[in-house]
């Protein structure tokens, strides 16, 4: 059973998630959208996602939490490499780069949140 007070950031870092999803995979299939090859999009998403994910997750989800700014770029390096890795194996089996997008950023939300709130946030 989890408490009441987990359970609540946990849903707050499912918004904030899902805010942070919108904005990086937006810009992503934005990227696609122009012509721009799925790597290159990729980095470029993950770079200006960095910035504003840091923000919605420090004053929105983990607010117990001191400054992690260093952490949190590592985590992200070490998150985009898991990502880039995910899309390579997803482009195997998924033609379609939107789509082979999309399942590679859902699949890492869940150690994302481990990440970031047993190694970057600590209270």
């Amino acid at each position: 059973m989890i408490s009441r007070d987990r359970a609540a950031e946990i849903l707050r870092f499912l918004i904030a998630g899902a805010l942070n999803t919108a904005f990086g995979y937006g810009l992503y299939a934005g990227l696609i959208w122009l012509g721009m090859d799925r790597y290159v999009a990729q980095a470029i998403g993950y770079v200006l996602g960095t910035g504003f994910n840091y923000i919605t997750y420090s004053r929105g989800v983990f607010t117990g939490a001191g400054p992690a700014k260093l952490r949190f770029a590592l985590s992200y390096a070490g998150n985009y490499l898991i990502n880039l890795a995910g899309l390579k194996l997803a482009s195997h089996f998924i033609a379609d780069p939107y789509l082979a997008g999309a399942v590679t950023t859902f699949a890492v939300v869940v150690l994302n949140y481990a990440v970031l709130k047993r190694l970057v946030f600590r209270a």
